[in-house]
């Protein structure tokens, strides 16, 4: 197919929704780093256009009925949205459906301790990662500690300019001759991905100690003292998060806190056509596809917005795309449009129609033997359709129906929308899966359709502002159709 750069196109009203539509997308970015924080982006922004809870439509008895719109969360990682269109929702839907998690480091259950007159918090990494990307550079820390009492604690530090910022050490270059040695998976092992938080001792049990009697050397008080001593930097940061949160160390066992890189989205170039920020996989389609859905005012299909966690592990779980969350959802739309039926229910499901909205590796010259270049995605030249995706022989992938994607090509030409078709990369070399094989077993039709990115799963990402503009564009398309 012959690819062309979407920026020669534009008039000048365009580029300046592009400029709209990408500050939008960066303020995003900053505002929603963990799939918690998207959510609740997500609910505000919905709430702000109209969007009703589906729960309080419920509760009242009410019904639904064409333009109506409505959101339903999941545990707080996991939206789906609605605007009821003229035809039946049993008729089928126009989907939108990307993850809202990203690659990441937790924390985990027990996580806080001393070594060496340093403080650490020990971690777990979520999702494909090269460990090694992730050392000696400032980190944040976002997520919730959950009490015993029923409260929820939100955490977001390393983000605010005053914030302190964490970090994971590296090896020093000098004493690194072993080390570079090294396969690149084995440079850094999972363990050493511990989180530096603190090396300053706790006042309190300097001063006690300073003051001891020395009468009180071998009695089981003065143990107690030492044993203390020994982990007086860990009792500092209990100290300061019983200050900041009222937590306990246990109350770690009901935290969910995850380390991303601290700092801002960024224009990337001297022209500032690019995005530079964390996360883009897979939020540059999650944001771009509730971009569109708020936008999008009529429709002959009821719309939809989904936003699903645990994509990077493997869409399990009760907040993962393999959960009933979306599939009950849909039943109570049934429910409150057409009446209870488990018929129709299925019905919808399989009338429906999906784009699984998830990133593409876009080309990168600089690594031009991992790629096949006729079937490689480019940076501005628009949204990009993934045929298939899966693992060289498409092992684990949805393969689109041909008859599908030439209803897409139409509907895109029609609105002149940029787009092109490629492929994760060289056929033996590796590859991906996404969301879409679970939709499709619904027996709807569906094609992953997103954004190519450059880094992908790194720290940092980049995207190009031409095709984040083509991605709200394309799926504004795709519902009116």
């Amino acid at each position: 197919m012959d690819r062309k750069n979407a920026w020669n196109t534009y008039t000048k009203e365009q580029l300046a929704e592009l400029d709209n539509i990408n500050e939008k997308y960066k303020f995003c970015l900053n505002a929603g780093k963990t799939e918690r924080e998207c959510v609740e982006l997500a609910v505000s922004m919905a709430e702000e256009a109209g969007y009703r809870n589906l729960k309080d439509v419920m509760a009242a008895g009410g019904s639904l009925k064409t333009g109506d719109k409505v959101y339903a969360v999941c545990m707080n990682k996991m939206i789906a949205l609605f605007r009821i269109g003229e035809e039946p929702v049993s008729s089928g839907m126009n989907i939108l459906g990307a993850h809202i998690d990203s690659p990441r480091i937790d924390v985990k259950q027990n996580p806080l301790y001393e070594n060496e007159g340093l403080a650490y918090l020990d971690t777990h990494y979520y999702g494909g990662i090269k460990k090694y990307q992730w050392v000696a550079q400032p980190l944040s820390l976002h997520g919730v500690i959950a009490k015993k009492d029923g409260t929820t604690v939100k955490v977001s530090v390393g983000e605010d300019e005053n914030d302190p910022v964490f970090v994971i050490t590296d090896l020093l270059v000098h004493l690194a001759q072993e080390q570079m040695e090294r396969k690149a998976s084995k440079v850094i092992e999972g363990e050493k991905l511990d989180l530096l938080i603190g090396n300053r001792p706790v006042d309190q049990v300097i001063d006690e100690l300073t003051s001891a009697d020395a009468a009180k050397a071998g009695t089981e008080e003065r143990k107690a003292e030492k044993a203390q001593a020994k982990e007086a930097i860990k009792a500092n940061v209990l100290h300061i998060l019983k200050e900041k949160y009222d937590m306990d160390e246990e109350d770690f066992l009901s935290a969910e806190l995850e380390i991303v890189p601290a700092g801002k989205a960024r224009d990337c170039g001297f022209d500032r056509s690019m995005i530079l920020s964390y996360g883009q996989d897979d939020r540059v389609c999650a944001f771009t596809s509730l971009f569109a859905m708020l936008d999008i005012t009529e429709a002959k299909r009821t719309g939809c917005c989904l936003l699903v966690d645990k994509e990077e592990i493997g869409s399990v779980g009760a907040t993962g795309m393999h959960s009933k969350f979306f599939e009950n959802t849909v039943a109570e739309l049934i429910a409150l449009t057409e009446g209870e039926s488990e018929l129709k229910v299925r019905r919808a499901l399989m009338n429906s129609r999906m784009l699984s909205s998830d990133v593409s590796a876009a080309y990168d010259p600089m690594y031009a033997e991992a790629f096949e270049k006729r079937s490689s995605a480019f940076f501005g030249s628009g949204i990009t359709f993934n045929k298939f995706t899966g693992s060289r022989g498409k092992s684990g992938s949805n393969d689109a129906n041909a008859e599908y994607i030439a209803a897409l090509r139409k509907a895109m030409d029609d609105d002149n929308v940029a787009y092109q078709f490629a492929e994760l990369g060289r056929v033996d070399l590796g590859g991906g899966g996404t969301i879409a094989y679970i939709m499709a077993n619904y027996g709807m039709e569906v094609i992953d359709s997103g954004v190519a990115v450059l880094n992908m799963h790194a720290p940092y990402e980049v995207t190009s502002k031409a095709d984040v503009y083509e991605a709200v564009r394309g799926y504004r398309t795709f519902l009116r159709m």
